[in-house]
């Protein structure tokens, strides 16, 4: 396996940016925390895929954007969104099926969609989304702009034939789309080595001619730093770039395995667990004089009241009306 790159220790951290990075890594953990809690109280229905365990890539990724940047994602989206700027309480009452949620109550947890912060939404079957993202760029050149994508998605998708035609077109039409594979080992239950015969994903950017590189996705600042680069690019030759970020889900692929404990064992997420982003990102801030314990402590403090507050919204809201069961499914 490559060896990933990690921020450089010796850089001073800026203080407004760690506050940042650690307020919405801090929001996605416990968003998610309670978005399980409301899920085992019978208030959320349908399929729930947390994403506890790789905030560092979605926050760290999404920081090297302009507003008017575009972010496309899987069905583990919630923390895309909320990266790219949109509301708690409207992403929470969407899970609860309300009127007032992202997709007013009809999406549910795999479709948050908020044309607001362009983000392009999340998507419910595996790699199906890699092709809009590679639209999303050829309508980017084809009106001549500057703004590029991000295109998340698990290892799961790799072997899929969307990856590979979206690889090439992007490659081929010199899209400005970055394709950010968050590989946590696991296509659901199956293990990487058992679904791919090439296990170093970013080595599939040489296919197709562009620019792929390995990152640590257990590092906020590598992971900032990585897709700052490629971003750039992106700007200046309207290159395409494939990311691997190597991560970890600390549960299981869905509420249905809210573990992961049959396929792998419990000394792995053990192990992982050290490697938690949240702690050593707020680690590194109280080493760097970034920020202090106390300020650690208030963000978390701030962070819950946030969600708490997205839980009274969503439970506020009504569900949607019947005569609505038709309306949103085209462009009205």
């Amino acid at each position: 396996m490559a060896q990933t790159k990690a921020a450089v220790p010796s850089a001073r951290l800026d203080a407004a940016l760690a506050g940042k990075l650690l307020i919405q890594m801090q929001l996605i953990r416990r968003f998610e925390e309670k978005a399980a809690e409301m899920y085992s109280m019978g208030k959320i229905g349908g399929f729930l895929h947390l994403y506890i365990g790789q905030e560092a890539v979605a926050v760290g990724a999404t920081s090297a954007l302009r507003p008017d940047d575009y972010s496309v994602s899987s069905y583990r989206e919630h923390g895309h969104c909320l990266a790219k700027g949109s509301d708690p309480k409207r992403i929470m009452a969407e899970l609860f099926g309300r009127r007032d949620g992202l997709s007013h109550g009809k999406g549910g947890s795999m479709h948050l969609f908020d044309k607001s912060v362009n983000f392009l939404g999340g998507h419910g079957i595996v790699g199906a989304h890699l092709p809009l993202a590679a639209g999303a760029g050829f309508g980017i050149k084809y009106q001549g702009g500057d703004q590029v994508v991000l295109c998340f998605f698990g290892d799961g998708a790799v072997p899929a034939g969307e990856f590979h035609e979206s690889l090439n077109l992007a490659a081929l039409w010199k899209l400005p789309v970055l394709f950010i594979c968050e590989n946590n080992r696991y296509a659901m239950g199956t293990a990487i080595h058992r679904a791919l015969a090439q296990t170093e994903i970013w080595r599939f950017a040489e296919t197709y001619g562009i620019h792929g590189e390995p990152v640590d996705g257990m590092d906020v600042l590598a992971v900032r730093e990585c897709v700052g680069r490629a971003v750039e690019r992106a700007r200046r030759d309207r290159s395409p770039a494939l990311i691997e970020a190597r991560t970890y889900r600390f549960r299981g692929h869905s509420m249905r395995d809210p573990a992961g404990a049959i396929y792998r064992t419990k000394e792995e997420v053990e192990r992982e667990k050290l490697r938690d982003p949240i702690e050593l990102f707020s680690e590194r801030c109280v080493k760097d004089g970034a920020l202090t314990a106390a300020d650690i402590k208030m963000i978390e403090k701030s962070v819950s009241d946030q969600v708490d507050e997205a839980v009274a919204f969503a439970e506020a809201s009504p569900p949607p009306a019947p005569e609505e069961l038709f309306t949103d499914v085209y462009k009205d």
